[in-house]
């Protein structure tokens, strides 16, 4: 799962018992070499489908990546964004690293360390994307970090993410993610300061009755790239949500 220049398992499991926000910083500089950042087959299907969408709509201006980390969502904003893209996480290392990137000089691409749970920004965004950081939320903040989002989205403006279908009951995956939870759970029940990291709790049916809630229009898109499952189900959609 790691590439042999990623974190050490003593790293990890310091990284573990720290903070959210302290374990990120601590994982920064080797975030890019483990499996928690999201793939790129993911990234680049989610480019093209913006750039689908954005040609359809006259194209997308300013973008945001929540929780940006080292800068992955970034990379799809500045090729469906004209003028500018912003990425925003709570971890100072994780954007000391995305800092040191190249960067395209158009669009304009600019940092900003902040909470999700508190955006500092007016209503200056046509789209917000976020990859892989939702696990770091509990269930109970999903109304708060919707309405951030919409607070910061001009009207009509898009909030999009990918979401993978969750493995069946009968699968290793399923009580593979189980048990990761069930780990997660003790540590925290045993051991100061939390770090949040659920892998089963953002599910689809409680995230589009949130984002409805919070004044959003949802749209599920399938994401051909990854086929679809026994059932037909696609195997990753493409949430979109879109402000009233």
């Amino acid at each position: 799962m790691f590439r042999p220049e990623g974190p050490t398992a003593r790293e990890l499991a310091v990284q573990a018992l720290s903070s959210v926000e302290h374990g990120y910083d601590l994982l920064a500089p080797k975030f890019d070499h483990t499996p928690f950042r999201t793939p790129e087959p993911v990234l680049d299907a989610v480019a093209a489908a913006l750039a689908r969408t954005g040609a359809a709509s006259g194209g997308y201006v300013d973008g945001l990546d929540l929780c940006c980390g080292t800068g992955a969502g970034v990379e799809v904003l500045a090729r469906v964004c004209g003028r500018s893209v912003t990425g925003v996480d709570f971890s100072a290392g994780m954007l000391d690293v995305a800092r040191t990137r190249a960067w395209p000089a158009v669009p304009r691409v600019s940092w900003v360390r902040a909470d999700a749970r508190a955006l500092p920004f007016a209503p200056a965004f046509d789209l917000v994307v976020s990859f892989g950081a939702f696990g770091h939320f509990l269930p109970s903040e999903l109304p708060g970090l919707f309405s951030q989002v919409r607070s910061v989205l001009r009207p009509g403006g898009s909030f999009v993410f990918p979401l993978i279908a969750p493995p069946r009951p009968a699968s290793a995956g399923y009580w593979k993610l189980a048990g990761l939870d069930a780990v997660m759970r003790v540590r925290n029940a045993l051991w100061r300061p939390p770090f949040v990291m659920y892998y089963r709790a953002f599910r689809l049916a409680d995230v589009r009755r949130e984002l409805t809630r919070a004044g959003f229009e949802v749209e599920l898109t399938p994401l051909p790239e990854f086929g679809r499952r026994a059932d037909g189900s696609p195997r990753v959609r493409m949430v979109v949500a879109r402000a009233h």
